[in-house]
């Protein structure tokens, strides 16, 4: 009696032992699953990112041209492809963040991990339900449509609220962009200013000091026009603003 109690025992402890087995398999399979669908997601991004960076420099290349009747049709058909991946960005952004739900559900319990100081932006939470991507082309739309004071209100809360992102230094140039634009020459200074000092590194700064001489040369500060334009030619004689930055400075002296 007590020999097959015993055995019956075992039997069951046996059957309890293999469903917890396969259910601890079930999970990890699920979250398995989970991460590489988020790898694929990322990898998408990365893509659609890399494109809106090309759509954007055309963009600028355009810009100065869009007045013009030839130059006008195309900046307005960059302007709809940028939109296009804009959507299909936030999208993205929408579906990575309920497979990230997924894997916080499905993932084992792990240690916590400290947080990095700097980001990419797709990576970074969310503020007020809008993440870092969608945030910063909304505020590049407007600018884009010539809605300069939303454009300034959008790039500076963006600054506020995600000042750890790879958009970050994109985000402060663009204010300076919409400073210079609506001719407000001191703070589109002081903006390209911070730019140079805190991003040195940027792919941004020689655009920023090519705006830096155009904003200082209409203050009348020919002097330190100059200066940032020579910085140009010196630091960064391959980049699109050498070129530009020479004409210009053919022209004041």
């Amino acid at each position: 009696m007590c020999v097959r109690t015993l055995t019956s025992g075992f039997a069951t402890w046996g059957v309890l032992a293999s469903t917890a087995v396969l259910v601890g398999c079930a999970k990890h399979a699920d979250f398995l699953e989970t991460r590489n669908q988020l790898s694929t997601i990322s990898r998408t991004q990365d893509q659609d990112h890399q494109r809106v960076d090309a759509v954007m420099r055309r963009l600028e290349a355009v810009e100065r041209s869009k007045d013009t009747d030839s130059g006008k049709p195309r900046f307005d058909d960059l302007a709809v492809r940028f939109q296009k991946l804009e959507s299909r960005l936030a999208k993205l952004e929408e579906a990575a963040g309920q497979a990230a739900v997924k894997s916080d559900f499905s993932a084992e319990p792990r240690a916590p991990r400290s947080v990095k100081q700097t980001q990419p932006a797709e990576q970074t939470a969310t503020v007020s339900g809008i993440t870092p991507t969608s945030a910063f082309n909304l505020a590049y739309n407007d600018y884009l449509n010539g809605k300069y004071e939303l454009a300034v209100a959008g790039f500076q809360r963006f600054i506020k609220d995600f000042p750890g992102t790879s958009l970050t230094p994109n985000a402060q140039y663009w204010l300076g962009e919409t400073y210079y634009n609506v001719k407000d020459y001191g703070r589109a200074i002081q903006t390209f200013d911070y730019l140079v000092a805190e991003y040195p590194g940027n792919e941004k700064v020689p655009a920023a000091l090519y705006k830096l001489g155009l904003a200082t040369a209409e203050t009348g500060d020919l002097s330190r026009s100059r200066k940032n334009l020579k910085r140009v030619l010196e630091e960064f004689p391959s980049s699109d603003e050498s070129k530009l930055a020479k004409n210009k400075l053919a022209e004041i002296r």
